[in-house]
């Protein structure tokens, strides 16, 4: 049952709950865990990959079975249709020309006395990729991943998800990855595979920066190779936030919410609204497509522990509280969407108006949906070319602009008692003093 709460003490303390969902005390257990797949994969290679594929995915691999061979690859066209293959396409164009627009420029600026500073950008050398293959198939999620790393211009991108079914991998996420430009694929999940990226094995190279959800094992997985390698984040599990008034459908509103709450059983989907009767209906309608929804036993898990109607005074309260929870979507269903847009300071990605679902920006809109969730959108962004790129700073002085600044540094140097550090300095303005 979708729970209604109407007192602002009762909300705060619901959001903090469920901002927290993913705190349980068995992640010490899986941290564990986690550690000793990560450690046996960087002893035993190959070896562990397979032990471990056999253990939590029951495949039997061979070691050249691994990577996912060209005609595979080739087959997965003739599995799936052309309107499955031209929604990709599209898909596929509509993220490349988002991302296109968010590449950074390098710079250099040349000021006075010959000083020259910029900002020079590059892609690492090799990323990773992970999707996940569990309890459905994520063809928009490879995109999503790989695109901003095509656009950065990384060299190679290599892609793991499980073994998948006895069918293998599903042939729309094979075709997915092939539309985004990549060929090097191995079916391995977990942990063992977030092990294989971040340290390598005799099959699968290691890489600079690894992308892309999974569950908790992943995700531990990636805290614990952050410093080896880069990552993107720490997703947790989905949610939405809506912020509707009374001039939003009721059955919208309700199927949003569910279309949130079908990712997971720990998904959170929220309703703010200052509209009491438009709360009711909400819950009302919830409930009415819970009955025949094809995934009810996950989704009504979801909307049972993580589900929540938030009757408030106003669109201000509402703003307010969803700064508080800073939601990985968050969707404005109001009349005036671009109004209350400026009062909203954390959130992943924002969908305005009526006829803006998540959906949207999940498949095909461009922005990314690898966005940061648990609160996390305080602080962090959404997945982007960012991600893949890194910058060196460009720094040049002549002769005659370290003479003018050379005592500051001089200065500063031994101030922290860094001698050599001032000498550095010191000697070529000596020796400049001296040629003169």
């Amino acid at each position: 049952m979708l729970r209604i709460i109407t007192q602002r003490a009762d909300a705060e303390a619901e959001l903090r709950r469920i901002c927290d969902r993913t705190q349980d005390e068995q992640v010490v257990h899986k941290e564990a865990t986690v550690r000793e797949v990560l450690q046996t994969v960087k002893r035993q290679g190959d070896r562990a990959l397979l032990h471990y594929t056999a253990e939590f995915d029951q495949k039997t691999l061979k070691v050249e079975e691994l990577r996912v061979s060209g005609s595979e690859l080739d087959a997965a066209y003739q599995q799936v249709n052309k309107d499955l293959l031209d929604a990709i396409q599209l898909a596929c164009r509509q993220i490349e020309a988002f991302h296109r627009q968010r590449v950074p420029k390098s710079w250099v600026q040349f000021g006075t006395d010959d000083i020259v500073l910029g900002k020079r950008y590059t892609p690492v050398d090799r990323a990773g990729i992970y999707i996940p293959g569990g309890r459905a198939a994520y063809p928009s999620t490879v995109l999503m991943n790989a695109i901003p790393a095509k656009v950065a211009g990384v060299p190679r991108i290599a892609m793991v998800t499980p073994p998948g079914s006895e069918k293998g991998i599903n042939p729309a996420v094979l075709v997915a990855a092939q539309e985004a430009g990549i060929q090097e694929i191995y079916r391995v999940g977990g942990a063992q595979a977030i092990a294989a990226l971040a340290y390598g094995t005799e099959t699968i190279p290691k890489v600079d920066v690894i992308t892309g959800p999974g569950n908790i094992y992943v995700t531990l997985a990636k805290k614990l190779v952050y410093g080896t390698v880069g990552i993107d984040s720490l997703a947790g599990p989905s949610e939405v936030l809506i912020i509707a008034d009374s001039g939003a459908n009721p059955i919208h509103v309700a199927t949003d919410m569910l279309a949130q709450a079908e990712h997971d059983p720990l998904a959170a989907a929220i309703l703010l609204t200052p509209d009491s009767a438009l709360a009711r209906k909400v819950a009302a309608e919830v409930e009415r497509q819970l009955v025949n929804h094809p995934r009810r036993l996950l989704t009504e898990k979801a909307i049972a522990h993580y589900g929540l109607v938030v009757v408030v005074s106003s669109l201000a309260e509402a703003a307010e509280l969803s700064n508080q929870f800073a939601p990985e979507h968050l969707e404005l269903e109001i009349t005036e969407p671009w109004d209350l847009v400026n009062q909203i300071r954390h959130a992943g990605a924002i969908f305005l108006g009526y006829s803006t679902p998540e959906a949207v920006g999940d498949y095909l809109a461009g922005p990314n949906h690898t966005l940061p969730t648990s609160g996390a959108a305080r602080y962090a962004s959404a997945l982007g070319v960012e991600t893949f790129l890194k910058h060196s700073s460009l720094i040049q002085y002549s002769p005659t602009a370290l003479n003018k600044m050379g005592n500051a540094i001089i200065t500063l140097a031994e101030t922290e008692g860094l001698n050599s550090h001032a000498d550095s300095v010191r000697l070529r303005i000596e020796n400049r003093t001296d040629d003169a």
